[in-house]
């Protein structure tokens, strides 16, 4: 069940609320999921219930998408103000440094806390910030293109897209390997979800000058990386690899950029094992 909480944090105008949606299921030792730019946490479906056999799962909605409303105003969306909101939002839900798994933007933000040394193990999926200036110019003009057909495209279109295979190869073959897989109902979800994210824009400019050089020595990390992502090539796991010599790089096969549709199994079993 979809749950809110609402907190403070400080901003240059001064404590302001911040509400976050979220959903928490299973039990043992807490793991955090976060999603991707343009996402919603229903992104973990595929793996929250094998998760939750060993873990307390909380799978929340980033600032500005799914269901949780946007940052105030005057808080941008970068690392140094989203970071906090995330502790600052585990203090709220009684959260003491939990593992953290994240894909694509989650999977950046995963690190920071690692960084931080606010988490227990990271698993990032696929994570933003090993990038080329090139890689990045032609990730950015992609999502901002799946952005904009997911805003032109009349409801309607999407319903009857969704369900046949073609059609949704066609909203999401950009992140999935097997778009067939999802369901018509996730598929409607998700393009709905891209096209209302008020933190898409700001998240996205926030992004243009990142580039993650830190080693996060502090705590397990492996990094894991689907051989058919289209979006954030695989070759950026190298580079992971290279910035954090500690790290374990895990190769993903026949997964795209959001793994956990694609192979559920494999996504559960990196994730646990980097929290054991």
């Amino acid at each position: 069940m979809t749950a809110q909480v609402t907190f403070t944090v400080d901003t240059p105008a001064g404590h302001r609320p911040v509400s976050i949606a979220y959903e928490r299921t299973g039990g043992g030792d807490p793991l955090l999921l976060l999603h991707g730019i343009g996402h919603h946490r229903q992104a973990w479906d595929p793996v929250r219930h094998i998760l939750a056999a060993e873990r307390e799962v909380i799978a929340v909605d980033l600032p500005g998408f799914g269901a949780s409303p946007a940052l105030p105003d005057g808080v941008p969306y970068d690392l140094a103000s989203v970071v906090p909101v995330l502790r600052a939002m585990c203090g709220a839900l009684g959260i003491e440094r939990p593992h953290v798994a994240g894909n694509s933007l989650g999977g950046l933000l995963a690190l920071e806390l690692g960084n931080r040394n606010l988490v227990r193990s990271v698993t990032a999926l696929s994570p933003a910030g090993f990038w080329t200036q090139g890689e990045r110019r032609y990730a950015f003009s992609t999502l901002t293109a799946m952005r904009h057909g997911a805003r032109i495209l009349p409801l309607p279109v999407i319903e009857r897209l969704s369900r046949s295979a073609a059609g949704r190869a066609a909203l999401t073959g950009t992140i999935y390997a097997r778009p067939g897989r999802r369901s018509p109902e996730a598929v409607v979800a998700e393009t709905l979800a891209l096209r209302t994210a008020t933190g898409f824009a700001e998240t996205l400019a926030a992004g243009r000058d990142v580039l993650f050089t830190s080693e996060v020595n502090k705590v397990p990390v492996t990094v894991a990386w689907g051989t058919r992502d289209r979006l954030l090539l695989r070759r950026q796991g190298i580079r992971a690899r290279h910035t954090m010599p500690a790290a374990r790089l895990v190769r993903l096969p026949g997964c795209g950029h959001v793994p956990m549709n694609d192979d559920p199994a494999l996504v559960a079993r990196v994730i646990l094992d980097t929290s054991r």
